[in-house]
């Protein structure tokens, strides 16, 4: 990348300062109006830094030079898409990268003979056109404010016209996700083929927001963030060219704040400089962007994590005072816990060459005295409160807290430490207890293992519990239920406890099976279903069984009927054998009005298959009838 930036031009107005022969010559009393209006005539209107210094060239570009190599062999060889989307963040250069673009495909060089070419000459007619947004045949649209499929239409309408002048004619739609549904089908066959000298440019920040269909007819190009070196050196030969003095900690500051955009950054070196008059200095910044001093994160972090906590809370009252955003100093230590971790893992980052001196000389003084799993500790501690802190009604309260809790946390051991000790002890404990009790009385070293009835009763109690640990029988066993075997078991099964009986009934009236097995279930949702029944349905089977549980649903197999239905049509099919028994049927004929409304056989007197007695009816009172007055 070129380190030319092309500034603003300067069309200053010519000085209103009279000629040497004219300043010698005396001024008649009708000159002075003249003069008077000259001295008070309003001086050129201000140009923030983000316009002034947009890029004109590809070579202005920084950042982006992937992009640049791809479009530069694409013109050389002439396979230009037509088509091209650009996404990123906010400030990353979409727009301008399409104005470049346009210039790119429609200069015609300095003498009007020149073809599409990588590096727009500037001072074409087509070029300076553009560049001023004034050239009829690159039309920039903002999907933002038109969004409907209307507009999209009168676009279509203007496709077919050739260009008036230029090359191709160009369109920019800018927050093209932007768009309704309706707007991108309209576009589709346009954009997958346009004439031969339209060409469209779209810009988007969500990129996911774009239908597939319209994504596989574009060029794609991501613009990714630009790196925090590279836009402090940016920033830095714009003030220059400003006549602005900044300290080398001020603009980097202002980078890290820019996250990657170069707009943000710009915005943020124009506020800088007005605020400093010329001169900014790291203090200066600090304050206006609300960030406390980086030394002092560091001794905030170095006393939380050494348990010094009075010290660190008094420091963060000191920082807050000054106007400090709590929020923003956990953030930095948040920062600054993922910086010392990348350290002690890999020693040589503190070395890199953008690190300033006290993050390289403090980073490993620090990194040093922390084990991995303290700084992975006060990594989550200080990401949950975060979120804590801006939401909490007084945030500075809320960060004391967090500190006191990370502070106390720091000094206890890790988890596999403690275990280790554990086994250690009770290893001591039981080789310290004899057989025959001796020394057994006074305890092992274990604080863990007590003598409290002494000699032989305890050595023998030690002797058969030598390791708690490894003991399964220690552990209380929870007493799961047996694996279904069928769905209908499982249904049976939630059923059975208070707690589920909810989950139950909806298994049984709004799952359709589509597949089967003991630990897993696919099934396909009826109307009126809860929405998260697959998720409730696997933590309960999860703790009913013991055994994990995978539920799916299913958006293409119908399954089979409902459980309540299955018995709904067992009913049925139950009481239309009941009208064929010889009883029910000579009451039913009897009774017209009449109708069966259960049926079911007395406890204890089920019969099998054909199974009559001697009354030839299997339904010994085994049937209920209702409609009839005569009953």
């Amino acid at each position: 990348m070129s380190d030319q930036i092309e500034t603003a031009s300067q069309d200053m107005p010519e000085s209103d300062a009279p000629a040497p022969e004219q300043a010698a010559a005396p001024q008649s009393s009708s000159a002075a109006p003249a003069a008077a209006d000259s001295n008070t005539a309003p001086k050129s209107e201000y140009q923030v830094l983000a316009r002034k210094y947009r890029p004109k060239t590809f070579e202005e570009l920084i950042g982006h030079g992937p992009m640049v190599k791809t479009l530069s062999n694409a013109l050389e060889s002439g396979r230009l898409a037509h088509a091209f989307v650009l996404t990123g963040v906010r400030g990353i250069g979409k727009t301008t990268t399409a104005r470049i673009i346009a210039r790119a495909l429609n200069c015609i060089g300095a003498d009007g003979k020149g073809g599409a070419t990588i590096e727009p000459c500037g001072v074409c007619e087509h070029c300076r056109a553009i560049a001023e947004d004034r050239h009829v045949d690159v039309l920039e649209m903002d999907a933002a404010s038109r969004t409907g499929v209307d507009d999209i239409r009168e676009l279509i309408e203007g496709v077919r016209y050739r260009p008036t002048s230029a090359r191709y004619k160009i369109y920019i739609i800018d927050e093209v996700h932007m768009l309704s549904k309706s707007a991108f089908n309209a576009l589709l066959k346009t954009l997958e083929e346009p004439p031969e000298h339209v060409k469209f440019i779209f810009a988007t920040t969500e990129i996911r927001k774009i239908p597939i269909t319209v994504l596989s007819r574009c060029q794609r190009f991501d613009l990714r963030r630009v790196q925090t070196e590279e836009l402090a050196a940016h920033y830095t030969r714009i003030a220059g060219l400003e006549n602005a003095e900044i300290e080398e900690e001020a603009v980097t500051l202002i980078a890290r704040a820019a996250d990657g955009s170069v707009r943000d950054g710009m915005s943020l070196l124009d506020q800088a400089i007005s605020h400093g008059a010329g001169k900014v200095t790291t203090q200066q910044v600090r304050d206006m962007l609300g960030l406390s001093d980086r030394s002092r994160i560091f001794d905030l972090f170095d006393f939380t994590m050494k348990g010094e906590i009075n010290e660190a809370l008094e420091l963060l009252s000191a920082q807050y005072a000054l106007g400090g955003d709590p929020a923003v100093m956990l953030q930095d230590m948040l920062d600054l816990t993922h910086w010392l971790t990348r350290v002690k893992l890999s020693p040589d980052a503190a070395n890199d060459p953008g690190v300033s001196q006290i993050e390289r000389e403090r980073g490993k003084e620090i990194a040093a005295k922390l084990a991995m799993p303290q700084l992975t500790r006060a990594w989550q501690m200080l990401l949950k409160g975060l979120e804590e802190t801006r939401i909490a009604p007084s945030p500075i309260q809320a960060a004391e807290m967090i500190l006191i809790r990370l502070a106390y946390a720091a000094e206890m051991p890790p988890p596999g430490d403690l275990i280790k000790k554990l086994r250690q002890d009770m290893a001591n404990a039981t080789s310290g207890a004899g057989p025959q009790g001796g020394g057994g009385g006074n305890g092992g070293p274990g604080p863990r293992m007590q003598v409290v009835n002494g000699g032989g009763g305890a050595a023998a109690v030690a002797q058969r519990r030598p390791d708690p640990l490894g003991e399964p029988e220690q552990v209380e066993q929870v007493a799961y239920a047996k694996m279904p075997e069928s769905f209908a078991e499982v249904a049976e099964l939630l059923g059975k406890e208070r707690e589920t009986t909810g989950i139950a009934m909806q298994v049984k009236n709004y799952m359709h099976l589509v597949k089967y097995e003991p630990g897993r279930i696919e099934f396909r949702p009826a109307r009126g279903a809860r929405s998260d029944l697959s998720t409730q349905l696997i933590k309960a089977l999860n703790n009913l069984t013991g055994h994990r549980w995978l539920v799916s649903v299913s958006e293409r197999e119908e399954g089979a009927p409902t459980l309540k239905e299955q018995e709904l049509e067992a009913l049925e099919q139950r009481k239309a054998d009941a009208s064929q028994d010889p009883v029910v049927k000579a009451i039913l004929d009897g009774l017209p009005n009449a109708k069966i409304v259960a049926v079911h056989l007395p406890p204890g007197q089920e019969l099998s298959e054909g199974e009559e007695d001697e009354s030839g009816s299997v339904y010994d009172d085994a049937f209920y009838l209702e409609g009839d007055d005569e009953l």
